[in-house]
């Protein structure tokens, strides 16, 4: 089994795919600024959960998914600043995906605690 087997992996992958659909909506002033941070937190997300699986050691492990729940909340603080500069308003899908993704990764370094 690979980290690619993992429904948390493959969530978080579609993810990133609906952030990089919502940059196209961010205004072009923003390439450099919001639009390049939100990119790189949810790119981050998944990346962190592959090396942490790839670690072969459930300590590693949930440190890289610490890591990756780190930039879950700092791509959820982000998109609250894109919603509250009115950018984009439609937030209600991906915020649904980052509670099931928080929950994911609770659940699994839950599981690998024991």
């Amino acid at each position: 089994m690979t980290h690619k087997d993992l429904e948390l992996w493959k969530l978080s992958i579609d993810l990133v795919i609906k952030i990089y659909d919502l940059a196209k909506h961010l205004p072009d002033d923003e390439k450099y600024g919001i639009t390049a941070q939100i990119k790189r937190c949810a790119i981050s997300i998944p990346s962190n959960i592959a090396e942490g699986a790839g670690r072969n050691s459930s300590k590693e492990f949930i440190r890289f998914l610490d890591i990756a729940n780190g930039s879950l909340s700092e791509l959820e603080t982000q998109l609250i600043i894109i919603q509250r500069l009115g950018f984009y308003q439609s937030m209600h899908i991906i915020d649904n995906d980052l509670t099931i993704i928080r929950k994911m990764i609770y659940k699994l370094k839950k599981s690998l605690s024991r």
